[in-house]
């Protein structure tokens, strides 16, 4: 980027609201190639399609997971741990829960109805009876996805609190996918269709974009600088 490109683009961000005043001591301190690619993924994040999992114990599988929401553009993951505590694994998730937004609830009820609260239909994977195929989903709502444990599935409350139920068509032999495979087919196709069916509705708002951006500029920052910026040593 020359600095004819950096000096322009920086103008187009502060046009937009993205960049103010109130964080020159942050944005100044970062390149603007950075920044460009930072807004380049921001402009393709959605809150339209969001995922859920239920006791999800395993820290690879918490990782893949979050490595895949990332990955396809989601911005939020919901967690209700199980029997072990959310420790995503860091070599697996490459640095991807550094810029989703994650939410951590304390149980499947209140994450279920929260979700239904903001306006999300809640689709589970299921294996039993009554499920549709991922590709009949009606997107034409936000939608979240609920996966369960690796081994026993979604739990039977979270069965009856959902909106729906689905399955992966298979062909083979085997049942089911592990957690992270299932969730990265299913974000791919929901992620593909809901792009076309909920268009501008897809992405984020303006206000969404401006808060997630400051945070993002934020955490790119080294750690003892963002320190230094927060406790008001560097203003």
């Amino acid at each position: 980027m020359s600095a004819e490109e950096a000096k322009a683009f920086i103008e187009k961000l502060k046009a937009e609201g993205l960049l103010t005043e109130e964080n020159r001591i942050v944005w100044e301190m970062i390149v603007p190639e950075r920044l460009k690619r930072m807004y380049d993924v921001l402009n393709r994040r959605t809150r339209y399609i969001t995922v859920l999992t239920e006791g999800v114990d395993d820290p690879h599988n918490q990782s893949a997971v979050l490595r895949t929401a990332e990955a396809f553009g989601l911005q939020d993951v919901f967690v209700v741990t199980g029997k072990a505590p959310f420790r995503p694994n860091k070599f697996v998730t490459r640095n991807a829960d550094k810029w989703l937004t994650v939410h951590q609830k304390p149980d499947i009820e209140t994450a279920i109805k929260d979700l239904q609260a903001r306006g999300y239909q809640v689709f589970a994977s299921y294996l039993g009876e009554g499920t549709i195929p991922l590709q009949e989903i009606d997107l034409s709502k936000p939608t979240a996805l609920l996966f369960g444990n690796e081994h026993s599935g979604v739990s039977e409350e979270a069965i009856r609190l959902a909106d729906g139920k689905f399955i992966i068509p298979m062909q083979g032999f085997v049942q089911s996918f592990n957690i992270s495979v299932a969730a990265a087919l299913s974000l791919y196709d929901v992620t593909e269709r809901a792009r076309k069916i909920a268009g501008e509705r897809y992405y984020l708002t303006l206000e969404e974009k401006k808060e997630i951006y400051e945070k993002w500029m934020m955490d790119t920052l080294n750690p003892r600088v963002r320190k230094m910026i927060e406790t008001g040593v560097i203003s």
